[in-house]
């Protein structure tokens, strides 16, 4: 009998989205075919506390279903490098580009990428004036205020007023040091997922969010029994075309490999789509938007992570 490859799927940890890292977790853990692989499931307390030491008689992969802060932000792969041990995902200069929502769009600029409007400032420069008006002058109501690198839609709020910027910059400022301030457009949410290595990966078909309130909350997302998207996407074949080839484009600007979500915003009336966001570690929970993008393009959740392993080995040469 083969054995089985050891999966080490790393969960939890310190950021705020420790409980989705959870739930992203036990669905790996429940769909990894046992016949192929052995699970060993690594749960990061709240502090940042490892139950074991991992180490290359641990596990032969490792597989971080890790969300936010020092996971998704390239320090728990740098770690991972330093160990030499194979790991599912973005590299450490893709992860921290994806996570910092300033420097993703510097490099969607520079590949010419679409992007909403925006601003961005520091916590210091936020509480060193008091005319903050002038730090968004540039934009128009409604805005969405959000930490420069959080994910999951924490820490967000849509403003409309002075005082409601005031206080979604403040709650933006309890997660992050620096936040940043983006123009609202009427448009409907968009997704497409990314799978593959860094001169052949592949794009699945788009899918649509059901936004409910003008966005979609983590309480949405993660704790409503509502369905939250259509896929696919109910777009002209133009259009759907469109956002797969630009989230080729924004995997290849960040430097992506293995996996990404790509988010947009398409203004039907104008025909236009804006990139929002790439999330190079997105849900991996039994609702998760990706995984049901890559299933409705043909590719079932368990053979997603059998290549997504596969990709891990083929990186690392083993």
């Amino acid at each position: 009998m083969t054995q089985r490859v050891r999966v080490a799927v790393l969960a939890g940890g310190p950021s705020a989205e420790h409980e989705v890292s959870l739930q992203s977790a036990r669905a790996v853990l429940d769909a990894l075919p046992k016949d192929l692989y052995e699970p060993v499931p690594v749960i990061i307390d709240r502090q940042g506390r490892w139950p074991v030491e991992l180490r290359g008689d641990l596990a032969d992969v490792v597989f971080p279903v890790l969300h936010g802060p020092f996971g998704e932000d390239g320090v728990i792969q740098g770690h991972l490098e330093t160990l030499g041990i194979p790991y599912v995902g973005c590299g450490v200069l893709a992860s921290a580009v994806g996570m910092d929502k300033v420097a993703m769009r510097r490099a969607f600029l520079a590949e010419d990428i679409p992007v909403t409007p925006h601003v961005w400032f520091t916590g210091h420069e936020w509480r060193s004036t008091t005319d903050h008006w002038a730090l968004v002058k540039s934009l128009d109501w409604p805005m969405y205020v959000k930490p420069v690198s959080m994910g999951s839609s924490i820490g967000i709020s849509r403003v409309t007023s002075m005082e409601e910027l005031r206080a979604g910059v403040e709650l933006a400022l309890s997660y992050d040091r620096a936040v940043i301030v983006e123009q609202g457009v009427s448009a409907r949410e968009l997704i497409c997922g990314v799978l593959g290595g860094y001169d052949d990966a592949e794009a699945s078909v788009p899918g649509e969010l059901i936004v409910p309130d003008d966005w979609l909350d983590y309480e949405a997302k993660y704790l409503s029994p509502a369905e939250i998207a259509t896929i696919p996407a109910v777009l002209p074949e133009r259009v759907a075309e469109e956002v797969r080839e630009l989230s080729l484009r924004a995997y290849r600007a960040i430097g992506g490999y293995g996996l990404a979500r790509a988010d947009f915003l398409y203004e039907q009336d104008t025909g236009r789509l804006y990139m929002l966001e790439i999330n190079t570690m997105p849900g991996f929970t039994s609702r998760s938007v990706y995984a049901r993008a890559w299933g409705a393009s043909g590719v079932s959740y368990p053979d997603l992570l059998r290549r997504l392993i596969d990709l891990a080995f083929a990186r690392s040469g083993a």
